[in-house]
């Protein structure tokens, strides 16, 4: 029996009684193919279109190694065509070309059908990918970690964004206490409608004055059914934008609204009633509406 070479990784096969004395060569050869394909990385100059071939029984060819490295500095885009056709391989790529690179196993079809049966890696991009070796009009090129690449780089801090609209069935990857969770986007409504707006107790004093002690807005409720209330606004810890919403909550009796720094204000007289007063400029309130009902 002639000697022959393994479909995939093109690795010798001595047939009977052949190559005496030149066995050990052989075998060795095999040997470091078999190194490479297990752990092997080859730095690949990309200056254009070009194949990533498998040769039978040479140890030097460039796509008999695990990781492909691709480097150069290419002005557009290249494509990689492994060969031959009907190799069945696997590998992992790192693109440093500076351009896409397109990498495919099939050579024959329409544009569609060789754009679907390959795989494109972006600038800087990382592949892991394998060859089915179906031949030169069937072959496809398949990347395993197509959509992955794109999920982690928005979390590596991508810039690129995406219309869409938010729903109560979406979720957002939060770290939770150190634990990274999937949170629904109704929790995320729930906490940040508890923590945007304070509501303290009710004011039931005849003079008090609101500081607020956080940047938080505040939704105050005044119950002036035992007395006249006066109060006095102040500008605490709110942030500009931020506001305080002063609801009385009695028929009875007043309630008189002024400023720590001025005489300005309003009086909410026997009705149920309230006032929004926001921080205009980080020291000065301005009351937008009062409404009775």
């Amino acid at each position: 029996m002639a000697s022959s070479y393994t479909d995939n990784s093109g690795i010798e096969l001595i047939g009977v009684g052949e190559q005496s004395g030149t066995w050990g060569t052989t075998t060795n050869n095999n040997l470091e193919i078999i190194d490479k394909a297990l752990n092997g990385v080859t730095d690949i100059t990309v200056s254009g279109d070009m194949n990533i071939a498998v040769d039978d029984g040479d140890k030097t060819s460039n796509g008999h190694t695990r990781v492909l490295k691709l480097t150069g500095s290419l002005s557009s885009s290249a494509t990689l065509t492994i060969t031959d056709a009907s190799r069945e391989a696997f590998y992992i790529v790192h693109n440093t070309t500076g351009q896409q690179v397109n990498i495919r196993q099939r050579t024959s079809g329409t544009t569609q059908e060789l754009a679907d049966a390959s795989t494109n890696i972006p600038n800087l991009g990382k592949g892991f990918i394998y060859a089915d070796g179906k031949g030169t009009s069937g072959a496809s090129v398949v990347d395993l970690l197509d959509g992955a690449t794109g999920n982690l780089d928005m979390l590596a801090g991508s810039t690129t964004a995406t219309s869409t609209t938010i729903a109560d069935a979406d979720r957002l990857i939060v770290n939770d206490n150190g634990t990274m969770v999937q949170a629904a986007v109704t929790d995320l409504s729930t906490y940040v409608n508890a923590n945007l707006v304070t509501v303290p107790s009710a004011i039931t004093s005849a003079s008090d004055t609101l500081t607020p002690s956080s940047a938080q807005s505040i939704y105050q409720k005044v119950d002036t059914s035992s007395n006249n209330v006066a109060l006095t606004l102040a500008i605490g810890s709110l942030a500009i934008g931020q506001y305080i919403i002063v609801d009385k909550i009695s028929s009875s009796n007043t309630l008189t609204l002024t400023y720590p720094s001025n005489s300005q204000g309003v009086s909410l007289g026997n009705s149920v009633s309230f006032a929004i007063a926001i921080n205009q400029n980080g020291t000065v309130f301005t009351f937008v509406e009062t409404i009775k009902y």
